[in-house]
């Protein structure tokens, strides 16, 4: 799956939960399902935004205490909500998406924090994700499991629609965090 779907799936995703932790009388599979026929996305992407915010809503007590663990100073109450959603989907993404490499989780991330968040979002989420990640492969040390712990993610672009493309036209390459 092209790297750009992937990245349209998390703004889904992120979307999702932002409205409905803004509006919890909303139904996330009502909501989700609206964005991915407002975006025309299907197939693949659609699926992946699917497992994420499904994943999310299903570990989210989860997610929160790993936000609180790692962030003690920044309770999740006073949080802005787009930091704490967008570290739930990348705190989510790195302990049960096996198969995304840890440097792509978090740049992605950082990059919501940017486009989304505040002017501290990026810095605050990236700080937070160094955290949790460090924890995570102090864990992988101790209980060996499959993880992509280096390897970048596919940058390849085909497969996206010349409407969808434009979205991503401000956004930075995968790798440019380098």
């Amino acid at each position: 799956m092209a790297a750009t779907i992937r990245r349209l799936a998390r703004v889904l995703a992120l979307q999702t939960l932002f409205e409905v932790d803004s509006s919890p009388q909303h139904d996330f599979g009502q909501v989700l399902t609206h964005r991915l026929e407002e975006n025309g996305l299907s197939g693949e992407g659609a699926a992946f935004a699917r497992s994420l915010v499904e994943g999310v809503a299903q570990h989210r007590d989860e997610l929160d205490e790993v936000i609180a663990q790692a962030a003690p100073n920044w309770p999740l109450d006073q949080m802005a909500r787009v930091d704490k959603n967008v570290l739930r989907l990348a705190i989510y993404e790195l302990r049960y998406e096996q198969d995304v490499p840890v440097k792509a989780i978090i740049n992605e991330a950082v990059e919501l924090g940017k486009r989304f968040g505040s002017e501290s979002s990026s810095r605050f989420i990236n700080g937070v994700l160094g955290t949790v990640a460090a924890a995570l492969e102090v864990e992988h040390e101790a209980h060996p499991a499959p993880r992509n712990w280096g390897k970048a993610e596919p940058t390849a672009t085909s497969g996206l629609s010349p409407e969808l493309a434009e979205l991503f036209e401000d956004l930075p390459e995968e790798d440019s965090w380098r």
